[in-house]
């Protein structure tokens, strides 16, 4: 069992983030001490780094929530993570496309740019200035 502030050490983050992510419902509260400290499981450490890991691949908050509420189910978990991750996909192939298409445009602007780069007139900026309007 550990205090928050060993479950905080254990788990490399503030104890403020375990308050918030207890009021949010990514984790349950846990029950007090006669002495008024919460105490929390090896279960915390574990769903509290599974958090951090999930936050690290790319998801919010909020998708972790929807996340979590479907592990937390007992019946049709597969079909509901299923279903998540298929989401997910379409939304992480989005953001690849749209990552993409930036680096296209970077490349091409990169390529506007003059052998003599102490120019006043930069070819960059007159191209995105001609674009804006």
């Amino acid at each position: 069992m550990y205090r928050i502030s060993e479950l905080a050490e254990q788990c490399v983050i503030n104890k403020e983030t375990i308050r918030y992510y207890e009021r949010v419902g990514l984790l349950k509260y846990s029950p007090r001490t006669n002495a008024g400290y919460r105490m929390y499981t090896e279960e915390s450490v574990n769903r509290i780094k599974f958090i951090k890991r999930i936050q690290e691949l790319g998801f919010t908050l909020a998708e972790i929530f929807k996340l979590l509420g479907v592990v937390d189910k007992d019946d049709k978990r597969c079909n509901d993570m299923y279903s998540f991750v298929v989401g997910k996909i379409v939304e992480v192939q989005k953001k690849i496309w749209d990552l993409k298409r930036i680096e296209q445009m970077l490349l091409n602007l990169k390529e506007c740019c003059p052998d003599d780069k102490a120019l006043y007139e930069c070819p960059i900026i007159e191209t995105l200035t001609i674009e804006i309007k």
